[in-house]
């Protein structure tokens, strides 16, 4: 893959030519795909083959996503700065990068996916033509096959990443950041036959991200070939889906790898732009890419140089060193063909044989079948190194190739479970040890560069909510997944509560004493009492004096009584480490509530809204810091309610009988479009934690059918 690499940047030119496609071909693409929407606005496409398909999905995401499709291509192409100007730049260069690596690899594609690239570029390029008071005057549509493949890409070299020490503090704030939002991220279960009451394997997929991500529910098939149903992302015919056929279906979730490490080579003193490695002077090989930006009414050019060695590209030098990235996923261009694969497969093996591909690196995979299958592997693609990790953030010093990783860690040889004692599988982003606990998985197989054990309260109440009954319909698991609990109140409020009785303590604890005694440790709309615990936990968790400024990590292990522990992985942390402020910190939340809401018990659902569209309405859910599985985060609005901005959008569930049965919720509908019928027409029902069926089969679909067309 580095030799291709290193070609592919080699031939970069001083600009790179984009060659735009004929719309000769539009019309018969339209004519052999199908449009058929059901209720909510569900596009069910029917295609004769995968170039119909890319065409049809494309169309449909317009009609929805308007310019944001339109936009992606822009950027991948790196033409950003050609229409925004100077300070929409930066972003180019490493778009550029990608899209020569796209182009050079694009011979190495399979059929299949060049067929659903140039589909996509053609569909775009036929609905912005007929489209054209919907977007910008100067939006091209000439997009091609190759700008479609530069959507999703690896990128060849981490661009302009600034000196060391700048990414050095960008990677411990990230992980800073990573630990104060941990409620974000996804949640996947997988129950066996000998856990559900019809014998059939059951999944689930909850993603959570902004509701700006674009999750878009679909249903793509070409007869004999391809027939999926799940989530897609605007903008790309395959980025990130999960979902099912006819035969299984799987459930993404971040799995924060550590793939990159960073070395340090010592620079040759006595030859510019060298360095020393195995005992000999090797070049570094300069890039440079020219990128063009709007001035004014003409455009001007700026050209950049980036550097790298055989490693990987260079991030800095400093101090006689040369600190080179080195990552194995380094200008993978096969993530689409990856998922592609997957969603075409019939069995556990055809699967597994998709994802040894490694193109995609970054989840976990949860899976299930209706040969009654059930299985999770933390997909990695992780090198095997000789020495320790540095964390992204500490450069390795090297001699030689001795020193440095030759290879990754095989597939088989990865975390994973098949068919555990127990009939489930869960994953809510924590490391891969406790996805089952009748199998948990022994850390010290593993590098450093593995994550160690931990767990967090969403996980902790997913594990009590998949083993809490002996066996599950399809329902029950809709029912589960939006359980109103906030696990953190039923671990620390009688600790709590018990401290504040052990004191002398003024009315307004006592009133807030009483309305946390009468709360059900819920965050249902009408629960009283979930807004007072919130806004004390919070301030709880930032320490105090003594531990403000620390790392997050550092203060959540210090404010409890009993830390957490990978022996008690589900009942830990407990207690509170300093009782007297955690009862001060009580009457300072009694106080903002009352100041903020008007009422120290105002209800979650007055407090928390959903609004979308003109529509405003209370729903259940929290952040899952708190222990919320139905995760919601919120931003304050002007009006002074808080207002969900991300978290539950796409859930599915689905069970893998005979024929798959399947509910679903998109909860920001199927359009951006403020006036489309299907913005806002799935908020109601997930403010009140319903699902829709899902139409899978021919007669369902075609029963269910309220406007079939083809993308003209």
């Amino acid at each position: 893959m580095r030799r291709m690499l290193g070609k592919a940047l080699r031939v970069l030119q001083v600009s790179i030519p984009f060659l735009g496609v004929a719309a000769q071909g539009a019309s018969d693409h339209a004519d052999r795909v199908e449009i058929r929407r059901t209720a909510h606005g569900v596009p069910h496409l029917l295609a004769r083959d995968f170039t119909a398909l890319g065409y049809g999905m494309a169309w449909v995401q317009l009609e929805d996503y308007g310019a944001t499709v339109g936009m992606g291509f822009v950027e991948a192409r790196g033409h950003m700065g050609r229409y925004y100007g100077r300070d929409s730049l930066d972003r180019d260069f490493g778009a550029r990068l990608s899209h020569a690596r796209a182009a050079a690899t694009w011979n190495a594609l399979e059929q299949d996916t060049r067929d659903i690239f140039e589909g996509f570029a053609s569909g775009t390029n036929a609905y912005i033509a007929s489209h054209r008071s919907e977007f910008p005057a100067w939006m091209p549509a000439d997009f091609t096959g190759q700008d479609a493949a530069a959507l999703w890409m690896e990128s060849p070299m981490p661009g302009v990443a600034g000196t060391y020490a700048r990414r050095a503090a960008r990677q411990r704030q990230m992980a800073a950041d990573s630990a104060r939002r941990a409620g974000e991220g996804s949640n996947a279960w997988a129950f066996a036959p000998s856990r559900t009451k019809s014998g059939k394997a059951i999944l689930l997929r909850n993603p959570h991200l902004d509701w700006s991500a674009g999750y878009y529910e679909m249903h793509v098939t070409i007869p004999g070939r391809l027939n999926f149903y799940g989530d897609f992302r605007i903008g790309n015919p395959a980025l990130l889906v999960g979902g099912f056929n006819e035969h299984l279906g799987f459930a993404t979730t971040n799995n924060n790898t550590d793939n990159e490490v960073l070395y340090s080579l010592e620079a040759d003193p006595q030859r510019v732009d060298h360095y020393l490695f195995d005992g000999k002077s090797i070049p570094l090989e300069r890039v440079t890419v020219t990128a063009e930006y709007k001035n004014g009414a003409s455009l001007a050019s700026e050209t950049r140089e980036f550097w790298r060695s055989e490693l990987g590209p260079v991030v800095e030098r400093a101090d006689g060193r040369i600190i080179v990235a080195s990552w194995p996923a380094e200008g993978e261009f096969r993530k689409t063909e990856e998922f592609l694969r997957m969603m075409k497969a019939r069995t556990l093996e055809e699967w597994k044989s998709a994802v040894k591909l490694r193109a995609h690196t970054t989840s976990n995979l949860t899976y299930a079948d209706k040969a009654g299958n059930i299985f999770y592997i933390f997909n990695a693609t992780t090198p095997r190194l000789p020495h320790a990790s540095g964390a992204d953030s500490m450069a390795i010093p090297v001699r030689g190739r001795a020193d440095v990783w030759q290879e990754v860690i095989a597939f088989d040889s990865l975390p994973q479970v098949l068919n555990p004692p127990g009939g489930y599988l869960q994953n809510s982003n924590d490391p891969f040890h406790h996805t089952n606990l009748n199998a948990v998985i022994d850390s010290t197989r593993f590098g450093s560069n593995f994550p160690r054990p931990r767990m967090g309260f969403r996980t902790q109440l997913g594990l009590q909510l998949v083993t809490q009954e002996k066996k599950v319909s399809l329902e029950d698991v809709v029912r589960l997944k939006h359980s109103s609990r906030m696990l953190a109140a039923d671990r620390f409020k009688d600790d709590l509560l018990a401290a504040a009785k052990a004191r002398s303590v003024n009315d307004t604890v006592a009133a807030a004493v009483r309305v946390l005694e009468r709360w059900n440790n819920t965050v249902e709309p009408s629960a009283r009492g979930g807004v007072l615990f919130e806004a004390w936990y919070r301030r709880y968790l930032e320490g105090g004096e003594a531990l403000r400024g620390r790392p997050q990590t550092e203060r959540w292990n210090a404010v409890w009584a009993t830390k957490w522990s990978p022996a008690s992985p589900t009942t830990t942390p407990d207690g509170l480490a300093d009782p007297d402020r955690a009862v001060r910190d009580l009457a300072w939340a009694a106080t903002e509530v009352t100041r903020r809401w008007g009422s120290v018990d105002v209800p979650w659902g007055d407090v928390n809204r959903l609004r979308r569209g003109g529509k405003d309405v209370p729903s259940a859910g929290c952040d899952g810091v708190l222990g919320c599985f139905r995760v919601l985060w919120f931003i304050d609005a002007p009006d002074g309610k808080r207002v969900a901005r991300g978290g539950d959008g796409w859930v599915i569930a689905v069970e893998f009988g005979d024929v798959p049965r399947a509910y679903s919720i998109l909860a920001y509908g199927q359009s951006s479009r403020p006036e489309s019928p299907h913005h806002t027409d799935q908020l109601e029902m997930f403010s009140r934690g319903e699902m829709k069926r899902v139409l899978f089969t021919a007669k369902d679909v075609e029963a269910g059918t309220v406007r079939r067309y083809h993308p003209r």
